[in-house]
């Protein structure tokens, strides 16, 4: 038997890996918003945007001297910049709800729209697009509004019509987002066809694209980005509680249901935050955990936060990749991160399956 000298040992060579890893993914994330914003159609040489940048700062940018062209800045500060920041910030949020919705119902295939809310968010902003509403709120026009309200709504719908004898249990979670998701989708197809002259915005939006984020989108999903991960960073340990199955967890101690519930509702208000202002971008959710999860192992407490830097740092990469390749056009982002996405995931199951055999 090992004694506790060995296993104290191994304990801290875990700590020290796992604080190696998230490290390492604050510093690439870090790296890749920089050289995003220097990219594009007209490139920005790296130490001039982060030179602007800097110049933005309270106390900082007074020390900096102003030697770039006002186009320069304008194409920084107003354009590049809070694209950027959107990416990191709706891929933060995928990634996030993706690992609490994978340790919540025990399975590593989950993703964000496992309980109907992407989906409900492409209703909403089709029943925009069809309808042609245009009013907003608060800088934000009508569909990231819709979207932000329908998935919502599709989440609540899912959890009520679970709900029976006081408690809704993963399984029946499951099958009804499931079963709700294709309802959600088949009537999406449908506006989609009589739509007509709409139907090239809403597939567009459909396909996920960062085309119009601007510094309004950017404020309007911070706070549940950040309220959601304080949440989840704080949940952690119960989470883990509940990879032990949910009999187990009452056991020692946890509220499973009220648990459930309050997870639910966080990962569904960062999801349809995200995907209001972004449409429906794939694999993020799905992927990003997985791989974190292989490097930090599945204790939420470093695979939560891991997730996060994770999900932004492949979002801005993938949105670099999107408004680059093919400038001055551009793809939607959803389908870069599905061309990159798929064939990884595939490799990594593939891999993980080779090492359990």
């Amino acid at each position: 038997m090992e004694d506790t000298a060995g296993v104290t040992a191994r304990l801290a060579a875990l700590r020290r890996r796992r604080a190696a890893v998230l490290a390492c993914l604050a510093l690439a994330t870090l790296a890749a918003v920089m050289v995003a914003v220097a990219l594009g159609a007209v490139y920005v040489p790296l130490a001039t945007s982060f030179r602007i940048i800097l110049s933005r700062l309270p106390l900082l940018g007074r020390l900096v001297d102003a030697t770039w062209t006002p186009t320069q800045e304008t194409i920084i500060i107003s354009v590049r910049l809070p694209r950027v920041l959107l990416a990191l910030l709706v891929g933060m949020g995928l990634a996030l709800a993706g690992a609490v919705f994978q340790g919540l119902f025990r399975n590593p295939m989950a993703d964000p729209s496992i309980i109907g809310s992407s989906q409900g968010a492409a209703l909403g902003a089709t029943i925009a697009f069809f309808f042609g509403i245009k009013a907003g709120l608060g800088g934000l026009s009508a569909i990231p509004l819709f979207a932000f309200a329908g998935s919502l709504l599709a989440v609540f719908t899912v959890y009520i019509i679970a709900r029976a004898g006081g408690r809704a249990s993963i399984a029946s979670l499951l099958l009804v987002g499931i079963a709700l998701s294709s309802f959600l989708a088949s009537i999406v197809s449908l506006l989609m066809v009589v739509s007509e002259d709409r139907m090239h915005n809403i597939f567009f939006w459909l396909m996920g694209g960062l085309g119009t984020g601007n510094w309004d989108m950017v404020l309007a999903v911070l706070p549940f980005m950040l309220v959601g991960a304080a949440a989840a960073a704080f949940m952690a340990r119960d989470l883990n509680l509940l990879m032990l199955g949910e009999e187990r967890a009452a056991q020692l101690g946890l509220e499973t249901e009220r648990f459930k519930w309050t997870m639910i509702v966080i990962a569904s208000l960062v999801v349809g935050a995200a995907v209001s202002v972004s449409g429906i971008i794939g694999f993020v959710g799905l992927m990003t955990p997985h791989i974190v999860r292989l490097l930090t192992g599945p204790d939420h407490r470093f695979l939560i936060p891991g997730s996060i830097l994770g999900g932004g740092l492949f979002l801005v990469l993938a949105d670099t990749i999107a408004r680059t390749v093919i400038a001055p056009k551009e793809l939607p982002v959803g389908i870069v991160t599905a061309f990159f996405g798929a064939p990884f995931f595939i490799y990594l199951l593939k891999r993980s399956r080779h090492g359990v055999n």
